[in-house]
């Protein structure tokens, strides 16, 4: 099964189709059951890495990590680096890092966005406070650093100083286009790219390292990552205006709430007339969420939900043609549904 252009229709006449919910979900569990074995390792080495002496480290730390996520960026690392044939056990310890690695920016990205859920429970930032969460966000930086080290490998350190540097600068430029109606589909697309396709393009990238790939197969697996992880943004983005917070795990317009300007919005203010464009500006400058439907319809009649999600589409099948230059195996074919996964998923 592959994903249609009928899925526009889907998504955005329906709010959210329960079939391609399940489906997305089938496919997810179908990859991980692939690497469960070392899944669970990347769990046992969650647990015993977030030990620290320091109890609201430990406590703030299981909170946030066991809250719900999916472990996709582990679950991209794992797969590639068997599609790659390795046999180690470093592929473990790397992936419970990504794990840190974002989950620390989720800390830091509640503090800066004044977000008081996450994933359907309240924030840590909403439970302990803006303080202890940077700083905790802090300590999984430097927590994952420590375990990189302990993998003897400059490229990978490298890989990853680069990733959080740009991750730090997709935040920066996330704040300086915050409410800002100016916010252009370059800018944006940049954004993405640093704060959050990077990430997945490191995961992949690190598979690729750790078995002594040649460099075009290194190529191919962080091209995969990259593009995955900018489809992954941009249905998110999509589900921020039609997906109610059952599905979301978050409320509906958190986006236009803080001030995010997605690819929907900036694509609408591109396109409507002045007072269509000037009720889209003036719910941005009020973070007025409860003007989400009326926003939905003006981005809905713009084209913007259609648009977003067939840029999403061409992502995912740019990352499934690198996928396919990978070694054919098991692996390689939960990758490819990884890329499905991302812009079939409800959540």
């Amino acid at each position: 099964m592959y994903v249609t252009t009928n899925l526009a229709s889907s998504l955005d006449q329906n709010a959210l189709n329960t079939d391609l919910g399940q489906s997305a979900e089938n496919l997810l569990a179908t990859s991980m059951m692939l690497v469960n074995e070392e899944m669970m390792g990347v769990n046992r080495t969650i647990e015993k890495r977030l030990d620290s002496d320091i109890s609201l480290i430990n406590e703030m730390s299981e909170y946030i990590i066991q809250s719900g996520g999916k472990r996709l960026r582990p679950l991209i690392l794992l797969l590639c680096a068997k599609c790659c044939g390795y046999q180690g056990t470093k592929h473990i310890q790397l992936a419970a890092v990504i794990e840190f690695i974002h989950t620390a920016t989720l800390l830091h990205d509640d503090v800066v966005d004044a977000s008081g859920t996450r994933r359907g429970r309240p924030s840590a930032n909403h439970v302990w406070g803006n303080g202890a969460s940077i700083l905790v966000g802090d300590f999984l930086y430097s927590r994952a650093f420590e375990m990189m080290i302990e993998t003897d490998s400059m490229e990978v350190m490298q890989i990853m100083a680069s990733a959080t540097n740009a991750i730090a600068e997709g935040e920066v430029l996330q704040l300086i286009n915050s409410f800002s109606a100016g916010t252009t589909e370059d800018q944006y697309m940049d954004t993405i790219e640093r704060k959050t396709a990077k990430l997945f393009e490191s995961a992949a990238h690190i598979a690729g390292v750790i078995t002594n790939q040649k460099p075009e197969i290194n190529r191919c697996l962080a091209r995969y990552g990259l593009h995955l992880g900018i489809s992954f943004q941009l249905i998110d983005d999509i589900l921020d205006y039609i997906a109610d917070d059952a599905f979301m795990g978050k409320d509906p317009g958190d986006d236009l709430a803080e001030g995010k300007l997605t690819l929907p919005l900036i694509h609408a203010l591109e396109r409507v007339d002045a007072k269509h464009r000037q009720s889209l500006c003036d719910a941005i400058g009020n973070r007025d969420r409860k003007r989400i439907s009326e926003i939905l319809e003006i981005v809905k009649a713009a084209g913007s939900i259609d648009y977003t999600l067939e840029k999403a589409y061409t992502h995912t099948e740019t990352a499934r043609q690198f996928a396919n230059q990978l070694p054919a195996n098991q692996y390689r074919d939960a990758l490819l549904s990884l890329a499905e996964f991302s812009v079939i998923r409800n959540r």
